[in-house]
């Protein structure tokens, strides 16, 4: 595995009304069979839904979905009973397991950002869950999404954790190590190195370790420590 940089601008993108997704991997009416997800990651999405839209009810199963709102309100509800409204500084955890039926839509007036991530689970056919935690993203890393037993805000059912930290221009961040590590910028810019400059939008794939970033301009970047490769 070698460190590989992929380009805001060269992402699938997916346009509907009221709705822009931009995709990091293959998705949908979207197909790169060299492109299909990186270690557990098999979905990276970028969602920006207008007021009024959203994903009406759709199926999931032995999925584990991370949401992460950017800007304005996400309302989710699922086949469970469970329901409630995502802003930013709530991380959310849906793990589909056997199988759940679930909608998502712009609950508030101006547009919603959300970055939506989806992992294979460590064992199929789990019962379905729903969690939610409120957190304080600081300009050093938070663990948001992790392994059942760790410390982070919510659990996944995967050999994985999801970071986030805000860094301020000149902040300096090592990446986490761990046999594959996927970074998102989104917002502002960092240096990465070895990689050299990322705006938003921009993602690194790489082998976890060794790494630092140094923010550019104040930013936002996420990070999936994945410890198993498939």
């Amino acid at each position: 595995m070698t460190l590989d940089v992929r380009r805001a601008a060269d992402r699938f993108t997916t346009f509907t009304e009221g709705r822009t997704t931009r995709h990091s991997f293959s998705f949908d009416r979207h197909y790169d069979p060299d492109n299909i997800g990186f270690a557990l990651l098999v979905a990276h999405n970028d969602d920006l839904v207008g007021p009024g839209h959203g994903y009406d009810d759709h199926p999931h199963a032995d999925t584990e979905i991370v949401t992460w709102v950017l800007d304005g309100a996400l309302a989710h509800a699922d086949t469970d009973g469970n329901a409630g409204t995502v802003t930013p500084g709530t991380v959310q955890v849906l793990s589909a397991g056997s199988g759940v039926v679930h909608a998502e839509r712009n609950a508030g007036g101006e547009p919603v950002r959300f970055l939506q991530m989806w992992l294979r689970p460590s064992e199929a056919g789990l019962r379905p869950s729903y969690a939610s935690a409120d957190v304080d993203v600081t300009a050093d890393w938070l663990p948001l999404a992790g392994r059942p037993g760790s410390d982070a805000a919510v659990a996944v059912h995967a050999d994985a954790g999801l970071l986030a930290a805000r860094p301020e221009v000149g902040g300096v961040l090592d990446l986490p190590d761990a046999p594959a590590v996927h970074l998102y910028v989104a917002r502002g810019s960092v240096d990465l190195e070895g990689a050299g400059p990322l705006v938003a939008g921009d993602a690194a794939r790489m082998p976890g370790g060794g790494r630092r970033l140094t923010a550019t301009a104040d930013a936002e970047v996420l990070a999936w420590a994945m410890y198993s490769l498939r």
